[in-house]
């Protein structure tokens, strides 16, 4: 089944409707949605690997504006909103803590979440909430996102068909990992 499902990803991703579909998932990830965007940025570097960068691109830019979209939740419908999205998750302790942090260190922090598996949606709606200049927060965003989906695109790009291989004959392990990711971020969330 997951040789099924990673097939059909590959197919979509040259598909002529999957940038559209890697900008909303990239933008909504980093506000509500529990998906990263590298499930679907993975596929399409593989599948147009000339394309790679272009991609990286797109997935930072949608994935910033996301992230501001998190921002203005925080700041402006927190009571509404922003603090529905925390309970979805199951985040509410953390939210304490991570807003303690931000006073200290929201920079850093954003940067760091950006870039980690972390669910970066608690950080973009907690930077709001505490009021992190919006500045400091698009740049830490774009540093951290791009940093993230360009390292992605260029080993892709640069390895290329080896990494395919590697992913084809290895897929149970790779969606293993990048699922053991995922879960780690969480606990280190939980950690805080």
């Amino acid at each position: 089944m997951l040789r099924k499902i990673y097939n059909g990803t590959l197919a979509l991703a040259g598909h002529r409707h999957a940038m559209a579909w890697l900008v909303l998932v990239s933008f909504i990830e980093s506000s509500i949605f529990p998906i990263p965007p590298d499930v679907i940025l993975i596929p399409m570097i593989l599948a147009m690997r000339s394309r790679a960068f272009r991609y990286a691109t797109a997935c930072t830019v949608a994935s910033v504006l996301g992230g501001l979209a998190g921002y203005a939740i925080g700041y402006f419908l927190f009571e509404t909103m922003g603090q529905s999205i925390i309970a979805f998750y199951h985040l509410e302790n953390t939210f304490t803590t991570v807003r303690e942090a931000f006073l200290q260190h929201g920079a850093a922090i954003v940067l760091t979440a950006a870039f980690t598996p972390i669910p970066y949606k608690l950080f973009t709606i907690t930077a709001g909430v505490v009021q992190l200049d919006p500045l400091v927060f698009t740049t830490a965003s774009v540093v951290g996102r791009g940093g993230r989906f360009f390292l992605v695109a260029g080993l892709l790009w640069y390895f290329g068909p080896p990494i395919r291989v590697f992913i084809e004959r290895r897929l149970g392990l790779v969606t293993l990992g990048i699922g053991a990711l995922a879960v780690a971020g969480f606990l280190i969330l939980e950690m805080f």
